[in-house]
């Protein structure tokens, strides 16, 4: 119970640190969602010229992009410690974290809030809400897949951070960011061969976005389970490479 008291606490500062400046607040939501809207037209251009590609026809893209933008906003906005692992190693401020009660990761997801993604997620949920032909079955489908993906980016975010208490180094945290953002970004469909197998194994964008925009326009239960199932290995993993990282991790010996 006191784990749970400091952790909503632990929360609720960072959000109300974000939000301190409101016009900053504001501000910086709208950069990010006319970032997204420029990318959506993208994808309007592609289609002006083409019906479908692999399949995948405009409607289902901009649901997958709907998935996308709102999950990834989660992450890297309400939780964006996910992405800072590797620096809270190797620059010792995970020393302040130690001694707080239940585990440390939850304290250290929870620490931070990013106010220009949160423009993201909330992009995506009007993207499905004015594009998406949402319907009550369709939103809750939607918003399973977003739980899901949102589970899946954190796990695979923490082990790649984690690898910093290793190697000593931060390059794989971000490239464990850039590639699952990059590779969710389109359907998984345009992929073939080996490709498309390590994004369904080893980096699992397959799940983060094609297979919930999949499952919303034609829902199986086989997928949606297999679904479940990958976002809970994938999260029994991140916990596990930290929970190994955090017994060999050395102070730094900062005062944060």
């Amino acid at each position: 119970m006191a784990a749970l008291q400091v952790w909503w606490m632990t929360w609720r500062t960072a959000w109300l640190a974000a939000v301190a400046n409101r016009r900053g607040f504001v501000t910086q939501i709208t950069i990010m969602i006319v970032n997204d809207v420029v990318w959506v037209l993208f994808w309007v251009l592609v289609f002006s010229r083409v019906d479908e590609i692999r399949g995948w026809r405009l409607g289902d893209v901009i649901v997958l992009f709907a998935v996308l933008t709102t999950s990834a906003g989660v992450v890297l906005g309400a939780l964006h410690n996910s992405r800072q692992i590797a620096d809270y190693v190797l620059s010792g401020k995970l020393d302040a974290l130690l001694n707080l009660p239940g585990p440390t990761l939850p304290h250290l997801l929870l620490r931070r809030v990013e106010t220009l993604f949160i423009g993201d997620a909330i992009f995506g949920v009007l993207l499905f809400v004015l594009l998406g032909d949402p319907s009550p079955g369709r939103f809750a489908v939607f918003a399973f897949g977003v739980v899901c993906a949102v589970v899946i980016q954190v796990g695979f975010l923490v082990a790649a951070g984690s690898s910093a208490f290793f190697i000593r180094q931060q390059e794989p945290g971000e490239m464990g960011l850039h590639s699952i953002l990059l590779f969710s970004s389109y359907p998984v469909d345009v992929f073939g061969g080996a490709t498309k197998f390590l994004l369904y194994v080893v980096v699992p964008a397959g799940f983060v976005s094609s297979v919930p925009a999949r499952l919303i326009d034609d829902f199986d239960l086989r997928w949606a389970a297999a679904t479940v199932a990958v976002a809970a290995t994938v999260a029994l993993v991140g916990r596990q490479v930290f929970q190994l990282g955090l017994r060999r991790y050395t102070s730094g010996s900062s005062w944060v």
